[in-house]
């Protein structure tokens, strides 16, 4: 079946969506986006994700060129003409065409819109949340307003693939000794039953997951701290984990070759993600 894309105000086929070479979201990944989980249907934390949107739109001093009602109604008839169970809606925004300039063009330049979905069957029963995932440390070579979701991703996919030649899943980032996230992820450890993450600022993505996991575990009494952790003591926590809109919540087992813990899943992370997951899932859209 052709999947049905959402480009400027039209459903289209995805073989007949077309966007200008002269896009700035191509020439200067001048643009955001966000990625909204769907499970059984229904869109999860879609408020938070539009949200951080506005904002993301807002700190690059660009328009937004739709509104938050008229956004759902995309995402939900994006759901409905792909028959999307579980799986992915991806949303980009950029700054528009205009001839190449680094300046930016006139304020009155249409801006590109683009949402696409991803089916994917089985999307919060990934057999990792059992057997938990292996990371690598690299450098965090990053830009620094983190905190901003562009679409400037080139360094995150080199994490991704440095972390599939050392026979891991995924990176985590380091600067200046501590640990920042993860290449599409914010990143986790547990020590003494405390759950330690990196606090909000620049450095970091500020996750529409993160906030809401950390809101379930302070409601489940358990310990939270926002803090810069270094990569020692993550090699040397009792647990480790990820939050991301696609993984939810997933076990970390491994750092550098070395096993977190005792090597195998705690207890933390899996009770989180059935908090998440349950929660989640009742207040879906």
């Amino acid at each position: 079946m052709t999947r049905t894309v959402y480009l400027n105000g039209q459903y289209l086929p995805e073989d007949e969506a077309k966007v200008s070479i002269f896009d700035r979201g191509f020439l200067f990944a001048d643009g955001v986006y966000e990625v909204t989980s769907v499970l059984d249907g229904k869109l999860i934390d879609f408020d938070g994700h539009a949200t951080r949107l506005a904002r993301s739109l807002g700190e690059l001093e660009m328009g937004n060129p739709i509104s938050k009602e008229d956004l759902l109604e995309v995402h939900r008839e994006l759901v409905r003409r792909n028959d999307i169970g579980d799986g992915l809606i991806y949303l980009q925004i950029t700054r528009g065409a205009a001839d190449r300039d680094f300046a930016y063009p006139a304020e009155d330049t249409p801006q590109t819109i683009v949402l696409f979905t991803q089916s994917k069957p089985g999307l919060a029963e990934n057999p990792m949340a059992t057997t938990g995932m292996k990371v690598i440390s690299i450098e965090d070579q990053r830009w620094g307003r983190r905190d901003i979701k562009t679409v400037q991703l080139l360094y995150p996919s080199m994490g991704k693939m440095m972390a599939k030649a050392a026979g891991a899943h995924d990176a985590w980032m380091v600067e200046d000794g501590k640990i920042t996230e993860g290449t599409s992820n914010n990143a986790y450890i547990v020590k003494n039953g405390k759950i330690i993450t990196r606090n909000l600022g620049t450095e970091i993505l500020h996750g529409i997951t993160r906030a809401a996991v950390l809101r379930f575990a302070r409601e489940a009494q358990m310990e939270v701290e926002e803090r810069a952790f270094t990569l020692d003591e993550a090699k040397a926590a009792d647990e480790a984990f990820i939050t991301s809109a696609s993984s939810f919540v997933m076990p970390v087992v491994e750092i550098d070759g070395a096993p977190v813990g005792d090597g195998k899943v705690g207890r933390v992370a899996p009770r989180l993600r059935e908090i998440y997951l349950d929660e989640s899932r009742k207040a879906a859209v």
